[in-house]
């Protein structure tokens, strides 16, 4: 009888923490992005902005340059949790004229359980810019 071995392969998670990425997804996005000329980088910025009585530093996921040489940040996101719509309500408000996107894995994706409320439609009631597709950077946001 043939003995049955497990081989193990790297997950894309791994994959990507060994290359100096967060998640896979942030993975996936990259290699996409490097067909782009006008990216940036991966989390080179960093953006100051204050939570009540607390200053706090916020690096965006990717940086694009626009046409017109301005800058637009990428952040990609699996969950977005209560904590992470926080702290993006209070970038906007210590940063309102910062072109932050967001691209979900799903825009879907209900903000919590039981909830009637997608990433997608908390987005449009927040006025956040996000991507209605599933893990993608729409083309118009690339032929700004």
């Amino acid at each position: 009888m043939a003995r049955k071995t497990k081989y193990k392969t790297a997950t894309q998670r791994q994959v990507a923490k060994k290359l100096g990425f967060r998640s896979g997804f942030e993975l996936e996005v990259s290699q996409f992005l490097e067909t782009l000329n006008r990216w940036v980088g991966y989390e080179e910025d960093t953006i100051l902005y204050t939570q009540p009585e607390k200053p706090r530093k916020y690096t965006p996921d990717f940086i694009l340059l626009k046409k017109d040489g301005s800058k637009m940040y990428i952040e990609t996101k699996g969950r977005w949790t209560t904590d992470d719509r926080m702290k993006h309500s209070y970038i906007k408000l210590c940063h309102p004229d910062l072109d932050i996107r967001f691209v979900f894995m799903n825009p879907h994706q209900k903000i919590r359980k039981g909830s009637k409320t997608s990433y997608a439609k908390f987005c449009e009631k927040k006025g956040y810019t996000y991507s209605p597709l599933k893990k993608q950077i729409p083309e118009e946001w690339l032929d700004e």
